[in-house]
């Protein structure tokens, strides 16, 4: 189908995301949602502390904006829900700690929940709202990711923001109990605020690769408020003929698969969480190195040969920089490194890639030992995250373990009590800790029973009075 001939796609899911109420999302699609938060906040929280470049979105905000209601994981501080939105969408993926879904470019809740939690605070949603809110913010994210995210990168986009952008401007819209033209009107003006350049994957020394999402909470949330007051958008902002498939994806793409099974299948359901927080195409790798390693002798040790999906050339590539990472994020899309850690620690933990870890002669020594090589059969959505690890000792020696899907996923997902440990690692690196975490994760977890999203967050994370806020944590 042609994207020119498929008319109604934009007002047929704005007419779907109008006309739901959080009793139209089944359960478990909010239930993944309340896993999906827990994990969000904790990962946030996490780069409050060890998050490089985030500190100046913070420090931004609250020097520029005005007292509002949503509330700023930095500190307790309440802001204004854009302002909120971009502050906390910069911790979101500062980590690449926070959840994806495997074979698709997208962590589709890193943008959707800055997004939702600041405007559920704003229209202070219930906590059943605000979970259904997120379930469809997902479940977009991750169609439009299915559906383009392919096509954007070849074009020379960076699909994750692009995609969440959309997704999070659902889960607005929906909190915003906008009519289902305001929905089109946001679909709209999200896009002419939303862009992600593929060239984040060639630099290294950028820090936008991991503060990227605070620019899609942020457009989401504003394409929202500005659809709430009237500001008119497109006709077809998604199928029109220069609008959003066109421009980023291409005239030829079949828009209606962004509609099929919509309200009945959640994407949400299908994520997965990550037991390091590195890339996800790294964790096979990390997994087999983990395995192997009882039995691995380093000092022996001639090389480490990968093997894996085409897409992860770009964890590996170019060799000598990714041998010797400069920088947190660039460590974490890092194969040799990760692998490195691995074999050489015996785990990846969120003080892996802290500065001085990034010149250790131990981990470079095995780093640069490290080749990898694209295997163009698993080029497919199955086979995206998995990975074959080959230790080669002399005298023809080896040892080989080939890891179809790392742990974390569906098929071996992370249960609650371990979510709940690694929630409570994250707080631990937190700028300011937060008062009793078992709690906070139990009602994080519980929040679909809250009356008040903005009483919750205001008993969970109470805001510090204004002349102690600089030195006093929560």
């Amino acid at each position: 189908m042609d994207v020119r001939s498929a008319q109604g796609v934009s007002r047929r899911l704005a007419g779907f995301v109008a006309g739901r109420s959080e009793r139209h999302v089944p359960d478990a699609a909010k239930a993944a949602a309340a896993r999906s938060l827990l994990d969000a906040v904790g990962v946030s929280l996490a780069a409050t502390g060890l998050g490089e470049g985030t500190a100046a979105f913070s420090d931004l905000v609250r020097a520029e904006s005005g007292h509002g209601v949503s509330t700023l994981l930095w500190d307790a501080s309440r802001l204004p829900a854009a302002a909120a939105a971009w502050a906390n969408g910069a911790l979101a993926h500062a980590l690449d700690f926070e959840d994806a879904v495997d074979g698709l470019p997208a962590h589709p809740n890193a943008q959707v929940v800055p997004a939702a939690l600041a405007l559920a605070e704003e229209y202070d949603a219930g906590g059943a709202e605000l979970l259904a809110s997120v379930a469809l913010g997902c479940d977009v994210t991750c169609r439009v990711a299915d559906l383009a995210g392919e096509r954007m990168a070849e074009r020379g986009w960076y699909p994750p923001p692009i995609a969440g952008a959309i997704g999070a401007t659902v889960a607005g819209a929906f909190l915003a109990r906008l009519t289902a033209e305001q929905v089109v009107d946001a679909l709209s003006l999200v896009i002419s605020q939303s862009t992600a350049s593929g060239e984040v994957k060639n630099s290294p020394d950028s820090l936008i690769r991991g503060i990227r999402d605070a620019f899609a909470a942020h457009a989401a949330v504003r394409a929202v408020q500005l659809a709430s007051r009237g500001v008119r958008g497109f006709a077809a902002p998604l199928e029109g003929a220069a609008g959003f498939l066109a421009t980023f994806a291409g005239a030829d793409v079949d828009p209606s698969r962004l509609l099929d099974g919509l309200g009945e299948d959640f994407r949400g359901t299908e994520v997965s969480f990550k037991a390091w927080p590195s890339c996800r195409g790294t964790h096979a790798f990390i997994d087999a190195g983990l395995r192997l390693r009882a039995e691995a002798d380093l000092d022996a040790l001639e090389a480490v040969e990968l093997v894996g999906a085409p897409v992860n050339r770009m964890l590996a590539e170019p060799l000598a920089a990714k041998r010797a990472p400069c920088t947190a994020i660039d460590a974490k899309f890092s194969l040799p490194f990760t692998v490195a850690l691995a074999l050489v620690d015996g785990g990846v933990g969120l003080g892996s890639f802290a500065p001085d870890q990034l010149g250790r002669p131990d981990l470079l020594a095995v780093a640069r030992k490290v080749t990898f090589r694209p295997e163009q059969a698993w080029g497919t959505p199955a086979r995206m995250t998995s990975g074959r690890l080959t230790l080669r000792y002399g005298g023809g020696r080896q040892q080989v373990l080939e890891v179809a899907r790392p742990p974390g996923g569906p098929d071996a997902p992370m249960t609650t009590e371990a979510l709940v440990a690694k929630f409570l690692d994250c707080v631990a690196h937190a700028a300011h800790e937060p008062p009793e975490p078992e709690q906070l994760a139990g009602q994080l977890l519980g929040i679909g029973s809250a009356p008040s999203v903005r009483g919750l967050f205001a008993h969970l994370f109470p805001e510090p009075a204004a002349a102690a806020r600089e030195t006093e944590s929560w």
